[in-house]
């Protein structure tokens, strides 16, 4: 059965933060625009500060229709539930507002330190109703880890954006998008949405540099199913690679058998 509330209970803000994925829904005022749905995960992306009030680390993504919809509206749902133990959902109303990379705001709620690799916004919702039901018909999975594709992938575009702050025209180029790094990407992928809303207007531009890494976070290892996906692909090129060398083996030994079949006829 349905429950209303109008805060975070301790009960269930303990639960959330044992969660391992949520999502976050947003939508335009437009009735032609999209209805975004988005998947969030990873350790520590997640925080409960008051029973009325949360927050999460924004990862780089290609698309920014979260952070677009809430500068318009701020309308923003935030939905867990549980794969494991007794059913639940759990839903968190309220009105959301992004803080970009660069900005005071953003600073005040992530150090450069406990930054995540491609961290682009902070996104707090200042909460008005907590909704939970049964969830009776979502199904058992057992975690098994996190993903660190995305970790990696950003680690490289950062590492070129620090690169060219080494020099302060180096630093203006990653600025204005002429690097490839993070700021590029953001300035190509993260402008607007898919309605043509505005996304990041801060991140791209800013002159705040991307931070150094904490000992470990430059060398995070592929997690075993992007290993898995990497080796099938590196197999699947080498048996294309394989079966095109014997193609043009064939074909090459079929024109040399029809020339000697030719001579040996006149």
């Amino acid at each position: 059965m349905v429950q209303y509330f109008d805060e975070i209970s301790p009960s269930l803000a303990k639960w959330m933060e044992n969660q391992h994925v949520f999502w976050v829904a947003t939508a335009p005022l437009s009735g032609e625009g999209h209805v975004n749905v988005s998947p969030k995960g990873g350790e520590g992306m997640f925080h409960i500060v008051n029973a009325r009030q949360v927050w999460y680390e924004d990862l780089t993504g290609s698309g920014i229709e979260t952070i677009s919809h809430l500068r318009e509206n701020g309308r923003i749902t935030v939905l867990f539930n549980a794969f494991e133990g007794p059913p639940r959902i759990a839903r968190l109303y309220g009105r959301g507002t992004a803080y970009e990379f660069g900005t005071p705001e953003y600073n005040n709620y992530i150090s450069p330190e406990s930054r995540k690799p491609g961290s682009r916004a902070v996104i707090v919702v200042d909460v008005f109703k907590v909704g939970t039901s049964c969830g009776y018909s979502v199904p058992f999975f057992d975690f098994k880890s996190y993903r660190t594709r995305l970790l990696t992938w950003a680690t490289t575009k950062e590492r070129a954006d620090k690169e060219a702050q080494a020099d302060v025209e180096g630093d203006d180029k990653a600025a204005n998008g002429l690097v490839d790094g993070l700021k590029r990407y953001w300035n190509t992928k993260n402008l607007r949405s898919l309605d043509g809303m505005p996304g990041l207007l801060v991140a791209p531009y800013t002159d705040q540099k991307i931070p150094g890494r904490n000992k470990d976070a430059d060398t995070f290892k592929p997690d075993d199913e992007s290993l898995r996906r990497g080796n099938t692909y590196a197999k699947l090129v080498s048996n294309v690679n394989i079966s095109v060398a014997n193609v043009v083996v064939g074909f090459a030994m079929g024109v040399a058998t029809m020339g000697l079949y030719m001579r040996a006829s006149k």
